[in-house]
C-alpha cells in the first residue's frame, strides 16, 4: 500500500497540473471502488475548477470551486497517471491510450488544457468521495486521525504523552493512524532502526529521550523517502510514471539475513511477524 511518501509524491506530481484547471469532462467507468462513488459524482465534478490540493494522511484532497473537495485514496494498488494532451493534428500519430484503455482504469478526468488524469486501480481498494470543504475535519475518513508526522503536532513530548502507560509494542502504535498518520510498515521499521528502538518494546517503557529520538527518526526517514520519490516495491509509480528509489536505501526492511549496516554493530537483520505483518530489525543495536 502506498504510504505517506508515495502519496505525497503523487500529490506533488498532479497538483501543478490540476490547480487552476477546470474539469471539463469526468468519466466514471464503474459505480464503485472500495465503496460506491458518491451520488451525482460526474455531475458534481464536471465544469468545476480545482483551486487547491493537499494531502491528509494517505488521502489526496482536490479542493474545488463552490466549496466541495474530491477525496482520493489509492488503496493497495491505485495510481493517478497524467496523460498529456495530444500534439497538434499535423504532428499527431494518436494519443497514448495504454493506460486510458487499460481494463483497470476506472475514472478519467479531462482538464481544460486537454490533459487527462487517469485513476487506475487493479485491486479496487481505492476510494473517491466528495465532501464539503469546510466540514472535512469532521468527515468520517478524517475525524479519527492523529497528527501529521511532518507537522508541528508531532514531537517527542507528544509521543511520550500518547505512549504513557501503554503496553502495546511501539511499532503497533506507530501504525495506528489515531496516534500518527501515514507511517506504514516500511517506514515504521526504518524509523525504529534509525532510533535504535526494538519494534516489540512496550511503548510505555520509552523514555523522553527515546521519544525525542523516535520522532526525529520518523521525520527524517519520511523526508528522505519523499526526496527519493517514495519506494517502488511492486507497482507504485509517480503521476508521470517515474519510479520511487527509496527502496535502495532500506537499512532493515526486507533485508532479513543481511549484515546490520550500523557502523560497529556486527549484528544481522532479523524478521518477525507482528500483528500479521513482517517486521525487520537488528536485535543487537535496537533495544
Amino acid at each position: 500500500m502506498p504510504e505517506l511518501p508515495e502519496v505525497e509524491t503523487v500529490l506533488r506530481g498532479i497538483a501543478p497540473r490540476m490547480i487552476g484547471r477546470r474539469l471539463v469532462e469526468v468519466e466514471a467507468r464503474r459505480p464503485d471502488l472500495r465503496r460506491p462513488l458518491p451520488a451525482g459524482f460526474v455531475q458534481r465534478l464536471t465544469g468545476r475548477a480545482v483551486i487547491a490540493a493537499d494531502r491528509r494522511a494517505k488521502y489526496l484532497r482536490l479542493h474545488l470551486e463552490g466549496g466541495e473537495t474530491l477525496i482520493v485514496h489509492l488503496g493497495m494498488s491505485g495510481r493517478l497517471v497524467i496523460e498529456d494532451a495530444p500534439p497538434p493534428v499535423a504532428f499527431h500519430h494518436g494519443p497514448s491510450t495504454a493506460v486510458a484503455d487499460a481494463p483497470h482504469t476506472h475514472v478519467v478526468f479531462r482538464l481544460d488544457d486537454g490533459t487527462r488524469i487517469l485513476f487506475a486501480d487493479p485491486r479496487r481498494f481505492g476510494l473517491m468521495d466528495i465532501a464539503a470543504t469546510d466540514d472535512l475535519d469532521a468527515h468520517d475518513l478524517f475525524a479519527h486521525l492523529g497528527p501529521e508526522p511532518l507537522g508541528n503536532g508531532f514531537s517527542g513530548p507528544y509521543l511520550a504523552r500518547v505512549f504513557e502507560g501503554r503496553r502495546a509494542p511501539v511499532k503497533a502504535l506507530l501504525l495506528d493512524q489515531r496516534v500518527v498518520v501515514g507511517v506504514g510498515n516500511i517506514y515504521a521499521s526504518e524509523s525504529l532502526f534509525e532510533a535504535g528502538i526494538h519494534p516489540a518494546r512496550s511503548a510505555g517503557t520509552l523514555s523522553a529521550d527515546d521519544c525525542d529520538r523516535l520522532a526525529a527518526a520518523v521525520r527524517a526517514t519520511l523526508d528522505r523517502a519523499i526526496t527519493a520519490g517514495g519506494s517502488t516495491l511492486r507497482d507504485f509509480v509517480g503521476a508521470s510514471g517515474e519510479l520511487g528509489y527509496f527502496q535502495h536505501s532500506f537499512r532493515v526492511y526486507d533485508r532479513a539475513g543481511a549484515p546490520c549496516s550500523r557502523e560497529g554493530c556486527g549484528g544481522t537483520i532479523e524478521r518477525a511477524v507482528q500483528s500479521n505483518r513482517a517486521t525487520y530489525f537488528c536485535s543487537r543495536c535496537q533495544a
